[in-house]
């Protein structure tokens, strides 16, 4: 669905953010530092940008803002604000913010502005397949249907366990904890155990027929992680 950059010093609200993002189809990287997250918008530009106007140091959201403008990077930018002073808005929408939301702000909101945003700048695509070959054996993951095949054949997969494929497949090389995994796949809220993750790993190797670190690494101490050379 895209590749989102979300700039938020906020801990908690990052962490929530991001988590409902990703549950939503969106690659997301999140930034708790503005120099950071400049030096890799100097590099990349993602499909969409969910800026925050207030960091601690010297470099703010709004000069981030005024400088994609500047380079006249066309890049959307929805804006997050803790004030709601119509100035405070006005000032950022000149500078070239396409939304904004004031926090605290709903989540299913911010989703519903990030997709009208992006079918508005042409960048919307739909819920693109993702395909992975190893050693000969292809992998399709079909996001807009939920369904998961290889080599052309279907597996019967269920919900959840499609949610903890596709969540790892649409991060490649990003290695997750379990507490990570579960987070994402149910919720912030969820007070689940965590060795439930195992469970479900160990059912879509089987289903899918997969050898030892194929597709789906065990990161031991750590979690797990997707390894696959993407199909051209």
């Amino acid at each position: 669905m895209g590749k989102i950059y979300l700039f938020e010093d906020e801990e908690k609200v990052g962490k929530i953010t991001r988590a409902f993002l990703e549950e939503a189809g969106f690659e997301v990287e999140w930034f708790l530092s503005a120099e950071e997250g400049w030096e890799t918008l100097n590099r990349e530009e993602p499909d969409l940008l969910v800026l925050d106007l207030r960091f601690p140091g010297k470099l703010q959201g709004e000069e981030i803002c005024k400088r994609l403008r500047q380079k006249e990077s066309t890049l959307p930018i929805i804006m997050l604000t803790a004030y709601g002073e119509e100035e405070e808005r006005v000032r950022g929408l000149q500078l070239g913010a396409d939304d904004y939301l004031v926090k605290p702000f709903s989540l299913r909101e911010l989703v519903a502005r990030i997709q009208a945003l992006l079918r508005r700048s042409g960048r919307a695509g739909a819920e693109q397949n993702l395909k992975f070959e190893v050693d000969g054996v292809r992998m399709e993951v079909d996001q807009k249907n939920q369904e998961a095949f290889i080599n052309g054949a279907k597996i019967e997969l269920t919900t959840t366990e499609f949610r903890v494929l596709a969540f790892l497949a649409r991060h490649p090389g990003r290695p997750f904890s379990r507490e990570e995994l579960l987070e994402h796949i149910h919720g912030p809220a969820y007070d689940g155990f965590d060795r439930v993750i195992d469970a479900h790993i160990k059912n879509i190797r089987k289903k899918m027929n997969l050898g030892s670190g194929q597709f789906i690494q065990t990161i031991y101490g750590r979690g797990y992680r997707f390894s696959g050379g993407k199909e051209r």
